[in-house]
């Protein structure tokens, strides 16, 4: 994880939180909606001001003693100002001070972080002066803010970086840059969690990450934006991408949900490998077949993880897995895990599956061996109207990409053939094989 320093953007329920991150940042990266609730989990985004960086910290409303749920979000917003420099607490200031606003303030005075006050919602400047019975919160000078329309935040963000711990040497700088482009030079390894609402994934992804990072609860539909958490193991550090659920575009029916449903495609989209999550207790319904055909079509490669496997008696084991077998037949020889996300049952076979295609990944082929391949698959079964590779090397790895250069355009089909005997020959499992193909004469 990075050392920048941490920004916790905290208050009580619809008061502003995500439409002053986004505003910060400058564009839509939280979703954001006009009912209290949507932001539940929270989500760290890189931001700069003046030449300074820092990481923000999105949270759910502050309100303890409420629904279960509401009870899990308010943990999440602890969490986050645990582990922050400095504190920006959202009130909204059409509403005044309410009770809530004065708990959240005696929690924040307990916490002993620094605290800037963000009076929210002042359009103009004649609620302006409505800002000032804010002091009687007791956590400092009220800043006029409108996040919707940006007034004042060029004043709030000079605050926030004058409030931030003093910025490193120049000596201290240069080496953390340099870490960073080593860094950024070996691509991390990526997997997105994905499978329809409310069948476990945050469950598995609190599992594996050995925290609860992403909350928890019955209700479908919790989690609303794609989490990211960097987990050290054994193979090197794995980025675990937790998904909204995805459910059928004609279901959709606020924007909320399709934004979620966005979220979640683009971390299919970005991903090494999806871990798409089926509710076994469900059997493989035609909305599981559904994400498995959208994550194949992104090319990405799949572990199929049946969940709550320890519930289902002999004959339930036996028909579903009959069903993975015939819905999704065409993701080929993906693994299929067994698991109880909740007792943790089976998920100790998860990193050594994926440290196989963490290791594929990153694989390099001697060029006289990639040659030797599409040799023998091109005399087994020839390209279509007299298409040929002329020759072939990998040229790049993370993930293994080779570069054919062939006679004329090879069709689609035959390319997959390609791909297929690559795999086979070098190994390479659940694992992005990119081909790209360059023209060249006999």
């Amino acid at each position: 994880m990075s050392d920048l320093p941490v920004v916790a953007i905290v208050g009580r329920p619809n008061v502003g939180k995500s439409t002053l991150l986004n505003r910060i940042l400058g564009r839509r990266e939280a979703i954001v909606e006009e009912h209290p609730g949507v932001t539940r989990d929270r989500k760290e985004v890189e931001a700069e001001r003046a030449g300074r960086s820092f990481r923000l910290v999105d949270t759910g409303g502050w309100l303890p003693g409420g629904t279960d749920l509401d009870e899990k979000v308010s943990r999440q917003s602890e969490r986050a100002v645990a582990g922050a420099d400095a504190v920006l607490f959202v009130v909204d200031t059409t509403v005044g001070i309410t009770d809530e606003d004065a708990r959240v303030a005696d929690w924040l005075q307990r916490t002993g972080r620094p605290v800037l006050l963000v009076a929210n919602k002042v359009d103009d400047s004649v609620h302006e002066a409505a800002t000032w019975e804010l002091l009687s919160l007791g956590v400092g000078e009220p800043l006029p803010v409108s996040a919707l329309h940006g007034r004042g935040a060029g004043d709030l963000l000079d605050a926030l970086v004058a409030a931030l711990p003093p910025a490193l040497s120049v000596i201290e700088a240069v080496a953390e840059a340099e870490a960073e482009a080593e860094a950024e030079a070996d691509r991390m390894f990526s997997v997105a969690i994905v499978g329809r609402p409310n069948v476990g994934k945050s469950t598995l992804f609190n599992r594996l990450i050995g925290d609860e990072r992403a909350v928890v609860h019955d209700l479908p539909g919790t989690t609303r934006d794609a989490i990211d958490t960097v987990v050290e193991t054994e193979d090197g550090p794995v980025r675990f991408i937790d998904t909204a659920g995805m459910r059928r575009r004609s279901r959709i029916d606020e924007g909320t949900e399709y934004y979620s449903l966005v979220r979640a495609l683009q971390a299919v989209d970005r991903a090494d490998v999806a871990l798409l999550l089926i509710d076994a207790t469900e059997s493989v319904t035609a909305q599981d077949q559904r994400l498995a055909e959208r994550i194949d079509a992104a090319g990405c490669p799949i572990v199929v993880l049946l969940n709550k496997w320890e519930t289902l008696d002999a004959e339930d084991r036996a028909e579903v897995t009959r069903q993975v077998g015939d819905k999704l037949h065409f993701v080929g020889d993906a693994v299929v895990l067994k698991i109880s996300a909740k007792t943790g049952k089976g998920v100790h076979k998860l990193l050594p599956a994926l440290a196989d295609a963490i290791e594929a990944y990153h694989r390099r082929v001697p060029t006289r061996r990639v040659n030797e391949v599409i040799v023998a698959a091109q005399a087994a079964q020839p390209a279509p109207h007299g298409a040929r590779v002329l020759y072939a090397l990998q040229g790049a790895a993370d993930p293994p990409t080779f570069t054919l250069f062939a006679n004329r355009e090879l069709p689609a089909t035959y390319l997959r053939y390609l791909e297929r005997k690559l795999r086979e020959a070098f190994d390479l499992g659940a694992t992005p094989v990119k081909l790209r193909v360059r023209r060249r004469s006999a």
